[in-house]
C-alpha cells in the first residue's frame, strides 16, 4: 500500500505533504483497536453501512491488519484522528487514496474510523451526550457510502475529510439538520459584526449541514433542529456560547429563487438566513448542485432530467448558460 502512495506522491504535493506528517509524528499514543471479525457485522450495521457492503468490509479487515504497511498507515491515521479530540477545527487531513489501491483505497477510511469509534463514544459520554443522538450522528457514515455507491457504483467513502468531524466529536446530527462546532471566518465575520453583534474571526459559531436522505426540508422540521440545537449545545457544551449559526451551501444561492416559488422549502430556508454577498473573485461551482440533485456531478448537462422542479431548476440554469455558487448566511440563535 505505502509503494503505491509514495508513487502516487511524486506528482501529488497534498498527498505528499501528508505521508511526510504521518512520518515526522512518531509512534502512536493510542493502541489500535478494531472490533473482531464477529462483532464486526453488528458495529458496521449500527453505523448504517449499507448491508451489502458489510461482508466485504469483514473480510477487508484481515488484509488491512495482516499487512505491516497497511497497518502501519492505519494506526498513524487513526492517531492523528484522535489528537486533541472534540476540539473544533484540529482535524488532520483524509485526502481520498490513489485508484489504484481499489476497494483498500475507496474503504481504508472506514477502519481508521472504527479505530476512532471507542474514544469518540467515549466523548460522547464525559459529555453526557444522549445515545440516540451520539448513534444518528456517526451513522452518517454509512449515508455516505450509500451516496458514494450511487455516485460511484461501488463502495467506499467518497469526502473522508466530512465524516472525520463526526468521528472527532465536532459534529451532530440534530433532527433533519447537522450542526458543526466551528468557529467564524472572515467572511461571515464581517456580515455578523454589521448587524452589530459583537463577533469577529474566530468566534464560535455552529455551522448547519443538510444531509441527503432526511426526508423533506421542511419549515417544521428545521424549526424543530434549531430548536433542538439551542438546548443540546446549551446542556452538552456549557463552556461554549453559540450566539450565531452559519450555512455555506449551494441551497443558499439566491438565484435559485428566479425558479422556485416563495412556499418552496429551498425557498423557505434561505428565508432563515441574513445572506452575505457573493465575493467579487467567487468562482462558480456548478458540479456541487448537479452532484446533490442528481447524484453524479459528471453527468451531461444536455442529459439532466426535469422531473422535478429542483431538477428542472438547476438543469435549466446550466443550459441556459448560467452558474452555480454556493451561497452565505447566518442567524442569530
Amino acid at each position: 500500500m505505502l509503494d503505491v502512495l509514495r508513487a502516487a506522491a511524486e506528482s501529488d504535493q497534498g498527498l505528499a505533504a501528508w505521508l511526510k506528517e504521518l512520518q515526522e509524528a512518531g509512534e502512536p499514543r493510542t493502541e489500535l483497536v478494531l472490533p473482531d471479525p464477529d462483532d464486526l457485522p453488528e458495529v458496521l450495521l449500527d453505523l448504517a453501512v449499507p448491508h451489502e457492503d458489510v461482508n466485504a468490509l469483514v473480510a477487508l479487515r484481515a488484509h488491512v491488519l495482516g499487512h505491516d504497511d497497511t497497518r502501519w498507515l492505519l494506526e498513524r491515521c487513526a492517531d492523528a484522528l484522535l489528537r486533541n479530540l472534540g476540539e473544533p477545527g484540529g482535524q488532520p487531513r483524509t485526502p481520498v487514496l490513489p485508484e489504484e489501491l481499489g476497494e483498500l483505497g475507496t474503504c481504508f477510511y472506514v477502519f481508521v474510523f472504527l479505530a476512532a469509534l471507542p474514544h469518540v463514544r467515549a466523548y460522547h459520554r464525559r459529555r453526557g451526550i444522549p445515545d440516540d443522538v451520539a448513534r444518528r450522528t456517526l451513522a452518517d457514515l454509512g449515508r455516505h457510502m450509500a451516496v458514494h455507491r450511487r455516485s460511484h457504483g461501488g463502495r467506499g467513502v467518497p469526502v473522508p475529510d466530512w465524516n472525520a468531524l463526526h468521528f472527532r466529536g465536532e459534529l451532530y446530527q440534530l433532527g433533519r439538520l447537522q450542526f458543526q462546532r466551528a468557529r467564524l471566518g472572515p467572511r461571515m465575520a464581517e456580515a455578523v459584526a454589521r448587524a452589530g453583534l459583537a463577533l469577529g474571526p474566530e468566534d464560535r459559531c455552529l455551522s448547519v449541514h443538510i444531509p441527503d436522505f432526511r426526508g423533506p426540508l421542511s419549515p417544521a422540521a428545521c424549526d424543530r433542529s434549531v430548536a433542538l440545537a439551542r438546548e443540546f449545545f446549551r446542556r452538552h457544551f456549557p463552556d461554549e456560547r453559540y450566539e450565531v449559526a452559519v450555512c455555506h451551501s449551494w441551497l443558499l444561492d439566491p438565484q435559485l429563487r428566479r425558479y422556485l416559488p416563495a412556499d418552496a422549502n429551498i425557498v423557505r430556508f434561505q428565508d432563515r438566513f441574513r445572506l452575505a454577498p457573493r465575493g467579487a473573485d467567487e468562482e462558480p461551482d456548478d458540479t456541487v448542485p448537479v452532484g446533490f440533485v442528481f447524484g453524479d456531478r459528471d453527468l451531461p448537462v444536455d442529459r439532466l432530467p426535469r422531473r422535478t422542479r429542483v431538477e428542472r431548476a438547476v438543469g435549466d440554469h446550466l443550459r441556459a448558460g448560467g452558474h452555480w455558487y454556493g451561497g452565505h448566511g447566518w442567524f442569530a440563535l
